[in-house]
């Protein structure tokens, strides 16, 4: 780790002093990849008539974690994908 003079560590932390990675998966930014899966499971809450908010009561998140999602800026955990889909009623594979 290297010190830059008056400002702590910086190098190997991010700016709290963290290690840089740390969070968890479902708050880091998706990959480009992601993006499809987002559309996709956009795509099938509207099939399903379904507005974001009653979504997210049935399959766990908060309607904000359904919107970055859905927008490709994060990725759901394997766990809240599998609630998504199911109160979808979709098959995983259809969202991934």
């Amino acid at each position: 780790m290297d010190r830059l003079p008056g400002r702590g560590l910086l190098a190997a932390s991010g700016r709290h002093g963290k290690p840089q990675g740390s969070r968890p998966l479902a708050h880091r930014a998706a990959s480009p990849s992601w993006r499809r899966g987002g559309e996709r499971i956009r795509a099938a809450r509207l099939h399903a008539n379904m507005s974001q908010e009653p979504l997210a009561e049935q399959a766990g998140p908060d309607r904000q974690a359904i919107n970055r999602n859905e927008l490709g800026h994060s990725c759901p955990r394997p766990d809240t994908l599998i609630h998504i889909a199911d109160a979808l009623s979709v098959q995983l594979r259809g969202l991934v």
